[in-house]
């Protein structure tokens, strides 16, 4: 199943680092964020928390992007604009930057999605919403081919499987830069371009600065070798979980507009499709985003109970 190895250069300085680096997150919000660390097929993977104690609660499963941790997505509390109280799992994807061992399979096979499956079953989570972004969305969709009864619901946030990654110039070169000089400098112009659409979409200058120290790190102390998203083109046709599409209109890994054609085409169970205006490929980070995904979940959840209730 593995076939790839990525790993810290110095697994206990860079591992003080990125416990450190969580440390100050953790104050900035005022959480203390669970930790789970559970065996897998990929070896141990770690996950992040939030009220994953209250069992009556509905349960979210997260799946970062490519080179950044799940908690991304709590940068500015932003999980508290989902305004539905929910049992929050952060993935932390075997093979990027983060607590997980490095171990990967092979990105275009099933494995990501028996993977996923595992990480269910290691948290007794017997049904979620599941939401992904860019790499995270490809996760989901293999979770939701291998496994679519463990998944109430599936949300895309610029998912990095309905396409290949954009070759044009200024994708390429805003990527390519903070990679060849992975100067705090570099990766700042990086976000600006391709991540974020400022003023509209932009994070607290504490979260930003962050997010930027942590890109420095991932890049300059991290071997990655994981294999990076690709189109899944007919294997979309497999995936069996009602799925929402979130797009941002600035995306330049990903452009909107190809990525909701193949969706529309490929995906059966394809629900409904939001582009976000002026919003970058760090869609995860938008309110308005995560608003939606939480008033979409209490919606289906009130639909489901009540039609159980007259069942």
């Amino acid at each position: 199943m593995v076939i790839r190895k990525s790993y810290f250069k110095n697994e206990k300085q860079d591992r003080d680092y990125f416990e450190n680096w969580v440390s100050q997150l953790e104050k900035e919000n005022n959480r203390k964020y669970e930790r789970y660390e559970i065996e897998t097929s990929l070896g141990k993977t770690h996950v992040w928390g939030l009220h994953t104690k209250e069992e009556q609660l509905d349960t979210l499963v997260i799946f970062p992007g490519a080179r950044t941790t799940s908690l991304i997505w709590d940068f500015d509390k932003g999980l508290d604009n989902l305004h539905h109280k929910m049992r929050v799992f952060m993935v932390e994807t075997n093979g990027l930057p983060n607590l997980s061992k490095g171990d990967t399979p092979d990105i275009k096979g099933l494995d990501y999605g028996v993977w996923a499956s595992e990480v269910f079953e290691k948290l007794h989570i017997e049904k979620a919403f599941i939401a992904g972004a860019s790499f995270g969305g490809l996760v989901c969709m293999k979770l939701g081919i291998v496994h679519p009864e463990k998944v109430h619901a599936a949300f895309l946030l610029n998912p990095g499987c309905l396409q290949p990654f954009s070759l044009t110039l200024k994708n390429l070169y805003f990527n390519l830069l903070p990679i060849i000089k992975p100067s705090k400098k570099n990766v700042a112009r990086f976000l600006d371009k391709a991540v974020f659409s400022k003023p509209n979409h932009q994070l607290s200058e504490f979260s930003e600065n962050m997010l930027i120290d942590y890109e420095v790190f991932a890049i300059s102390r991290y071997k990655d070798k994981t294999q990076k998203p690709y189109y899944m083109n007919e294997q979309l046709e497999e995936v069996k979980v009602d799925t929402y599409l979130l797009l941002g209109d600035k995306d330049l890994l990903f452009p909107y507009q190809k990525s909701g054609d193949n969706a529309k085409r490929q995906l059966k169970k394809l629900k409904e499709t939001k582009v976000y205006e002026n919003v970058g490929h760090g869609i995860e980070t938008y309110d308005k985003a995560l608003r939606y995904i939480g008033e979409k979940i209490k919606h289906l959840r009130s639909f489901q109970k009540a039609d159980n209730g007259n069942n």
